[in-house]
């Protein structure tokens, strides 16, 4: 009875955890001999969108066309607007086993999927396999080979020693300068932009009438260089310094000296008015098509909103300066050694008790990868398909040779921008993954955000507020937990624990308090007998 009654315990409280926990299993998925097309199967597809229809219709039909080739598979389609919702709700549904079924996200992200039991499926089996694997015989369509994707794409989808996701989208960062403004000023653009150059021209760029208005561009507006993601601006300013951000152990590198220098010279040019961002004073396309800025930088996927005849405007049509628009690489240190970030969306696939289910999942997913899905939604934006089947086909040949035959589907920003990234996909990285990398992200352009904003509110940037400036951050981002301040930063820390772990913590006093309660109810017995 003893037995019973202690064992009764310890079960109870596992049950509990299987409940905090999705009940999942907590091996790896295993592949089945055959997909079962007789069985009728539902997924769940989450995707982001910007309210773009021709992405949207891209989706649509690739569900359609992917249905008439398994009609026994359903595909739901859920639509977001930003990444960062997609991610929450997927942090929000592990602990209840009602995460999608196949994601468009990105690799930090997954990152943290991962610190659910089994969550996300590994995918280097399915890779490999012979029938429904990439290029696989039993497919019903034609996937690329693993050696037709880009390996530098594939490679930023791998989180320690395994593949987690397959890339979807590739874009890097450009400069979309305004070339009338620039040659205005006297100076001639280089064959690749240098930060000293943008610097130079932009404080050039500040001179002004007599009447205050400024002289370049005759009017009481400009901010000469706008930038849309800081937190790219940071790691890559460090990653041309050859500087420290962080490591794939999750050792948090970003706060030194080197991150300190870049600080100051946002500073500097913050306080003349040269430089502000895009959370601080708006979306930097806007102001370059006003011709109020000169050297906007932002993702090669937005390549449409770029340059006084874009096809997608935020600006009436009447405040539009007519200008020679120019796609360059990001301004460098270092302009013969040129480095870029690579970013874009990558797709996973969730684990889930029903091998069918998964398996099914794994084609939809692959189904993304064919020609007709990659290069109609690269041709919506300044994206880049991901493979080199797609890449090479006669089709996306002839949109890339059509560069500027029109202002819609061949606008010459746009192309510019794709060609842009094909050209330097060698020069291109990624920062290391772990669980908390994204947090160190976001660290990064916090730190120029709040150098950028306290400069225009009179604040003086010096070692000693930039000091306090790093433990804030880190506090804020919680990446001061268990490490040393000042270079090393200690190592990220997602802060709240997720679901599961604090329901098996939760699930473990449980069950060592009913024993203990059970043990002492025993004792007491034992005495009042004696």
């Amino acid at each position: 009875m003893k037995k019973h009654r202690i064992i009764t315990a310890v079960l109870g409280a596992m049950l509990l955890l299987g409940g905090c926990h999705g009940a999942k299993a907590s091996t790896d998925f295993t592949i089945p001999e055959e997909f079962d097309e007789t069985k009728k199967i539902e997924i769940t597809f989450w995707a982001k969108n910007d309210t773009n229809v021709t992405q949207t219709a891209i989706y649509n039909k690739a569900i359609e066309d992917f249905q008439a080739l398994y009609p026994n598979i359903t595909v739901n389609m859920r639509l977001y607007t930003d990444y960062g919702k997609i991610y929450n709700d997927v942090i929000t549904n592990i602990s209840t086993n009602t995460t999608p079924n196949v994601c468009i996200t990105y690799p930090d992200h997954i990152a943290t999927y991962l610190t659910g039991n089994n969550t996300v499926v590994p995918l280097d089996d399915l890779f490999a396999d012979p029938e429904y694997g990439l290029g696989g015989s039993r497919l019903k369509f034609d996937s690329p080979s693993v050696s037709e994707i880009v390996p530098e794409f594939l490679d930023e989808c791998m989180i320690g020693e395994k593949h987690y996701a397959i890339p979807y989208m590739r874009s890097t960062e450009a400069c979309y300068v305004n070339k009338t403004y620039v040659e205005k000023l006297g100076f001639e653009l280089p064959d690749k932009l240098t930060w000293d150059f943008v610097w130079e021209v932009s404080e050039a760029a500040m001179a002004k009438n007599t009447d205050g208005t400024f002289k370049v561009n005759g009017q009481n507006v400009l901010i000469p260089f706008i930038y849309k993601s800081t937190d790219n601006m940071m790691i890559q300013s460090l990653k041309q310094l050859g500087a420290d951000y962080s490591d794939a152990d999750g050792n948090v590198l970003l706060f030194n000296d080197d991150t300190r220098n870049v600080l100051k010279t946002v500073a500097e040019h913050t306080k003349t008015g040269a430089f502000s961002t895009f959370k601080i004073s708006g979306y930097p396309a806007n102001f370059l098509n006003a011709g109020q800025c000169i050297f906007a930088i932002d993702s090669t996927a937005g390549a449409t909103w770029m340059g006084s005849k874009a096809p997608l405007l935020d600006i009436s049509a009447d405040k539009v300066v007519d200008f020679e628009t120019e796609v360059m690489a990001i301004p460098q240190y270092d302009p013969e050694n040129p480095v870029m970030i690579s970013q874009g969306p990558s797709i996973c696939v969730f684990n889930k008790k029903d091998s069918q289910e998964v398996l099914a999942s794994w084609l939809f997913a692959q189904f993304l990868l064919t020609n007709d899905v990659q290069i109609a939604y690269s041709e919506t934006e300044g994206y880049l398909p991901v493979t080199k089947k797609a890449q090479d086909a006669q089709e996306y040949q002839d949109y890339l040779a059509k560069e500027g035959e029109d202002n819609d589907l061949h606008y010459d920003v746009k192309i510019k921008a794709a060609k842009l990234l094909m050209e330097n996909t060698g020069n291109t990285f990624v920062t290391p993954v772990f669980n908390g990398s994204a947090s160190v992200r976001d660290a990064a352009g916090q730190l120029i955000e709040n150098v950028t904003k306290s400069v225009k509110r009179k604040k003086t940037v010096d070692d000693a507020f930039i000091d306090g400036l790093y433990e804030d951050v880190k506090s804020l981002y919680h990446l001061d937990q268990g490490g040393a301040s000042g270079v090393s930063g200690g190592k990220a820390d997602l802060g709240k624990l997720p679901v599961a772990s604090v329901c098996l913590l939760l699930g473990l006093v449980i069950t060592w308090v009913l024993i203990g309660v059970y043990a002492l109810r025993e004792r007491i017995k034992s005495k009042d007998r004696q």
